[in-house]
């Protein structure tokens, strides 16, 4: 089973997702890249750390191969995982293609979106997924703004197919979308 997760910024998806899961064992696989002297994202991680489930371990895969071996190595028995958040993953993507610089050629994530999806639908372990839904806001004034949106519209709608639910949270309300 495959859940996706969405919703917009402090919408409570990752709480939402986390409690999809029991407090028994799991495996959360966190996107995040550590960002050396920023004490706030620091925290930020750690809240998100401090209200999972003593049984549950932590996996950080800030790129897309160790997401997708994480993803790859489980099996139909494992514990579940729980991969948040699929907008910081695509960051993390985005920075390493060169693609915040305005004066470069237009860059495309369709190899590594194609690559985390293929890794979501293969997955045998139970597996929820969290990103962020950026359809509804309005179109960003600069390049790499729009950039983002629609790369992260394109790997939702991916993940969204591969999916067999499929959540939108709005205001601490989940939405059953599929």
């Amino acid at each position: 089973m495959r859940t996706l997760v969405l919703g917009g910024a402090r919408s409570g998806k990752s709480a939402h997702a986390e409690g999809l899961l029991d407090d028994g064992p799991a495996t959360y696989l966190a996107t995040a890249r550590r960002l050396p002297g920023d004490s706030d994202w620091d925290a930020r991680i750690q809240a998100h750390v401090d209200r999972r489930p003593p049984a549950w371990r932590t996996l950080e895969v800030p790129d897309t191969a160790s997401v997708v071996g994480a993803l790859a190595r489980a099996g139909a028995g494992d514990p579940p995982l729980l991969l948040d958040d699929v907008a910081t993953w695509l960051t993390g993507a985005l920075d390493d293609a060169g693609a915040w610089d305005e004066r470069a050629p237009r860059v495309s994530t369709a190899p590594e979106r194609a690559r985390l999806v293929e890794a979501v639908a293969g997955c045998r372990a139970r597996l929820v997924v969290v990103s962020a839904e950026v359809g509804l806001g309005v179109v960003p004034a600069t390049r790499s703004g729009r950039l983002f949106r629609d790369e992260l519209g394109a790997v939702n709608a991916d993940l969204a197919a591969v999916c067999d639910e499929v959540l939108l949270l709005v205001a601490g309300l989940p939405l059953r979308l599929k």
